[in-house]
């Protein structure tokens, strides 16, 4: 079985001039990979009819074809949605980490990495791509404690490049309140539709949870992509160090291995409830590390559609 490729890691993306050639060469490399791949359902475009065999997806019958002809056939890599996708993107102040980052100089380490910010950025322009390569409406929106920027869904060819514009001037900023804006969404998002939500999740875990339930209350589905860096998850530091709080100020200078146990079994408990939070309330969950390929993302996100249609 061949495997669907992995594209420019996020590093190499960065060096590329501007949002909308980063995010084209991410979604048309990866929609080449799916049509040379054995993952048939996941295709972009109307290819073919082919006649019905017993096993297909009753879905994926065209029921136009069969009231003209009495025959049954069926429609291969189609997408017909007419989705309305709305991409929420964190933009506090702890989204601006990157590995080495923590230390005496606060500075950004010898890794040259992305923060979390621009990682967040190019998954929601590579999504936006894809999205509107589907025919679907897709919209923007920034937060941080409260809505930034907003950009309603459309299908139009001027989204796209409005959407670039918005996201090559990003800064993080301000701390988190992650329930306050996305609870004030809920209430001003009237059409039912897909919510992908993009952020490292740093906030009580119960108030995200409860607005992340306003959405599905309001009939929307709702996809996260939770941004971790990799220093976050094991720890990796060795030396004493000055670590700074982005969003409160707050600095402590710590030896690594002193707390190094206790910090891993909070960090495991904190990836659990959300995952298990996400679950309950049947929201889709992904975890995306800043070195992780896009690609990853996009196939996230169109096989949770498939299995959704």
């Amino acid at each position: 079985m061949a495997e669907i490729p992995r594209f420019l890691d996020p590093n190499t993306l960065s060096r590329l001039s501007s949002m909308e050639m980063r995010a084209r060469i991410v979604v048309e490399g990866f929609v080449s990979g799916l049509h040379k791949s054995p993952y048939r359902g996941f295709g972009v475009e109307f290819v073919e009819y082919r006649q019905y065999t017993p096993g297909d997806d009753v879905r994926h019958v065209d029921w136009k074809t069969v009231a003209r002809s009495d025959r049954y056939y069926v429609k291969e890599y189609e997408d017909e949605t007419n989705l309305q996708c709305v991409l929420l993107l964190d933009c506090s102040a702890s989204m601006g980490y990157r590995s080495g980052q923590s230390g005496r100089s606060g500075q950004s380490g010898p890794s040259g990495g992305l923060d979390k910010l621009e990682y967040g950025s190019y998954l929601a322009a590579s999504l936006a791509h894809l999205i509107m390569r589907q025919g679907d409406g897709v919209g923007l929106v920034t937060f941080d404690q409260a809505v930034r920027d907003y950009l309603p869904p459309s299908s139009k060819n001027t989204q796209l490049p409005a959407i670039h514009t918005m996201l090559d001037g990003l800064r993080a900023s301000e701390g988190t309140d992650i329930g306050k804006p996305l609870h004030e969404l809920a209430e001003s998002i009237s059409r039912r539709g897909l919510v992908i939500l993009i952020s490292d999740l740093i906030d009580d875990v119960d108030e995200m949870m409860n607005a992340l339930m306003h959405f599905r209350f309001k009939g929307h589905e709702v996809l996260v992509f939770h941004i971790v860096d990799r220093e976050e998850l094991d720890f990796s530091f060795t030396e004493t160090a000055r670590f700074d709080d982005p969003e409160t100020g707050e600095r402590i200078t710590v030896t690594p291995s002193a707390i190094r146990e206790d910090y891993m079994d909070a960090v495991q408990t904190f990836m659990e409830s959300i995952r298990t939070g996400c679950a309950k309330i049947k929201v889709d969950y992904e975890r995306m590390e800043t070195e992780r390929p896009l690609d990853y993302a996009l196939f996230s996100y169109l096989s949770r559609r498939t299995v959704k249609q």
